[in-house]
């Protein structure tokens, strides 16, 4: 696939024309992964900005105790990057990224992407955007890790990512959401009692969103 191609694939530069994608695509690498593989591990500095293609990435720390701390899933046409300002050329890493698909990232390199866009406040909104949804996305695992009990944190999730909940298995959910098996079960159930979800062939749906969602709001948001 030409890179132009891909770069068209990221609506993160769709705002710019033929020619300024040509420019990107000059300062630009799109690499393949297979799953399982690592992207990057904390502490890590890197000079180029990623972004995901295709695929689907992990994101996770590990405590003291070598025990993994899952944080949140990247997924297609987003941003990989954790970015702590755009004045510095290296870009560090806070967290390790694992791929769970077989995935493409297109790699920039973010001297050249500020010299020849940032710096003439080519794509700044677009990336102010993605950098504020990062921060909303940081505050809702800050709730989920400290502030959410068990049913928050299943409600939580159900809203934000059913097709993932569906996706993964049971015992999966439990570990990214640090409650047990059972209680998952319980939760599940509880919801399902209260007409506020349905469960057919282990399958989830939301038949009342606005239940789903009072089981939350205003639960440290």
């Amino acid at each position: 696939m030409p890179i132009q191609e891909t770069i068209s694939k990221i609506s993160f530069f769709d705002s710019l024309d033929d020619e300024q994608k040509e420019i990107i695509a000059s300062i630009s690498t799109v690499i393949k992964y297979p799953k399982n593989s690592i992207l990057y591990y904390e502490s890590d500095v890197t000079k180029n900005i990623l972004f995901l293609v295709e695929g689907l990435i992990k994101i996770y720390k590990v405590d003291k105790f070598d025990n993994e701390i899952f944080l949140y899933h990247i997924y297609k046409n987003s941003m990989i990057s954790e970015l702590s300002s755009i004045k510095q050329n290296d870009i560090y890493c806070f967290s390790n990224a694992e791929f769970i698909e077989d995935s493409v990232v297109l790699s920039i390199d973010f001297e050249k992407f500020h010299e020849l866009f940032l710096s003439k406040n080519i794509l700044t909104m677009e990336l102010m955007e993605i950098l504020l949804d990062k921060t909303h996305q940081l505050q809702c695992i800050v709730n989920r890790e400290l502030v959410f009990d068990a049913t928050a944190k299943v409600a939580f999730m159900l809203n934000q990512d059913l097709d993932m909940f569906n996706k993964l298995k049971r015992q999966e959910v439990s570990f990214m959401l640090h409650i047990q098996p059972e209680t998952l079960s319980r939760v599940l159930k509880r919801l399902a009692r209260s007409g506020t979800i349905e469960v057919i062939n282990g399958e989830v749906s939301i038949t009342n969103k606005d239940a789903l969602v009072s089981v939350f709001k205003g639960v440290g948001l």
